[in-house]
């Protein structure tokens, strides 16, 4: 008798929490914020001395980095890129293997000073020591085909 009037006791609870403000509930709708939120959310989840870090891989707020730039082209052109778009090196873009596709970023080859402004819609490079491939447009301009990898500044647009 005790164990039924229990789970009498439970079902009811159940129902009460669960049913019961759904009935007749009148909410008003959520406010949308006026600002979109950062590129860069962190884990909800936290541990004791844990060090939170980004979730994603997108470089730090830093809006201009330094780092060594190379060029592709001609084996790549008319094929897609990570973005989806199919690759022309006649473009100014360039792969970065973290900023968000559609990124505009200003690139300046710090040997000769000239500089161009290319929007992220690849993935790369994939070879150690360098941090932007350009397409070969990008690279004309800023006299670098010759020497293939040159110092440059990257700044987000």
């Amino acid at each position: 008798m005790a164990v039924k009037f229990a789970a009498a006791v439970i079902a009811a609870l159940v129902l009460v929490f669960t049913v019961g403000p759904v009935k007749g509930s009148e909410t008003a709708a959520m406010p949308v914020a006026d600002v979109a939120p950062g590129p860069v959310c962190y884990s909800a989840v936290r541990e004791k001395n844990a060090v939170e870090r980004p979730v994603n891989n997108l470089p730090s707020r830093k809006k201009v980095f330094t780092g060594n730039a190379s060029w592709y082209g001609p084996g790549f052109n008319g094929k897609r890129t990570a973005s989806g778009q199919v690759f022309n090196q006649e473009s100014l873009t360039a792969a970065h293997r973290s900023l968000p596709f559609g990124t505009r970023v200003k690139v300046t080859n710090l040997k000769n000073g000239k500089s161009v402004a290319v929007v992220i819609n690849d993935r790369g490079p994939y070879v150690k020591g360098r941090h932007i491939d350009l397409s070969k447009k990008a690279a004309e301009i800023l006299g670098m085909i010759e020497s293939g990898v040159v110092p440059v500044m990257i700044e987000i647009l």
